[in-house]
């Protein structure tokens, strides 16, 4: 018997193996940004496909182009990627499936033993920048910040200024541009994590441990309205993870609320919520359910 469950799991581990392998990841390239270690470490056996900026990525998952499109959510430090959310609530039906939470440590990269004084300009994706504000304030007070496409280009940005450049990436940018690494792990905050989200077709079935992301606006303000649609989720003992609201765009304002909380959509409780709240707002989306991943400890 033990011989039987033995090569049945052996074989589901193999068909896995060969579902993995054939999955289209897209990510926010190109190789060595933390959308790839982030794509690498949600699907080792995928095939990693990078593209120049978010929007291409979930355009591709749209065309199914590719399988799934990574990109970055929300940063512990940083708060939301005003992109991907923005996108998720007004440009794309594609829905939540994963999510990863990867662990973010920054470098100071160079050409070489350049001196401190005498760099005058660091490059950098501004979610990058902006998490080693007090950094740069402290160590680099004379040096200009000026924003790159992500933290990779940031060192190709470097290498075309010239000497007196640096650059704000990852270790594994280093690796795969031959940088040199001045200093390392030198985020303001310990514990810098950003939550990245997989979006496909469709979201995730069931696993007894996950979550489900909404959207939704009201056509009115008034009294206690937001107050009592969350309080759908309250009077059935759901808890609500996260709320964040963004301009609705149309007029001033107004605004569109996000929230995530625990359970499925297809959950007793949690569906008869999804429906009073429906019912309460002008308008709504369901976002996806999908199982909660690990956070990493700060």
């Amino acid at each position: 018997m033990n011989a039987m469950r033995g090569s049945a799991r052996k074989f589901a581990e193999w068909v896995w193996g060969m579902r993995s392998a054939r999955t289209r990841v897209g990510y926010l390239g190109p190789p060595g940004t933390f959308s790839e270690q982030a794509a690498r470490s949600y699907d080792p056996l995928g095939r990693h496909v990078p593209f120049g900026d978010i929007e291409s990525v979930v355009r591709a998952a749209e065309k199914e182009k590719i399988d799934e499109a990574l990109v970055p959510l929300e940063n512990s430090t940083e708060g939301p990627v005003t992109v991907t959310t923005d996108l998720l609530l007004h440009r794309t039906d594609l829905q939540i499936r994963r999510e990863v939470i990867l662990p973010i440590h920054l470098c100071l990269l160079t050409e070489g033993g350049v001196d401190f004084d005498e760099i005058r300009v660091v490059y950098s994706h501004p979610q990058a920048l902006a998490q080693c504000r007090d950094y740069l304030a402290r160590r680099l007070p004379k040096a200009e910040a000026v924003a790159s496409l992500s933290t990779v280009r940031a060192v190709d940005d470097m290498r075309i200024d010239g000497p007196s450049a640096a650059a704000i990436s990852s270790m594994r940018a280093a690796e795969v541009r031959h940088a040199f690494v001045r200093e390392g792990q030198i985020e303001d905050i310990p514990g810098n994590r950003t939550r990245f989200v997989v979006l496909a077709q469709r979201d995730h079935e069931p696993t007894g441990r996950d979550k489900t992301s909404i959207c939704f606006d009201f056509a009115a303000d008034g009294p206690g309205t937001l107050y009592q649609t969350l309080g759908e989720l309250a009077n059935r003992g759901i808890n609500m993870l996260k709320i964040e609201s963004r301009p609705e765009k149309t007029s001033l304002g107004r605004y569109i609320f996000l929230i995530d909380f625990e359970g499925h959509r297809t959950d007793r409780f949690v569906a008869e919520a999804l429906d009073r709240i429906r019912e309460r707002a002008s308008s709504f989306k369901l976002l996806g359910s999908y199982p909660k991943a690990s956070d990493p400890a700060p």
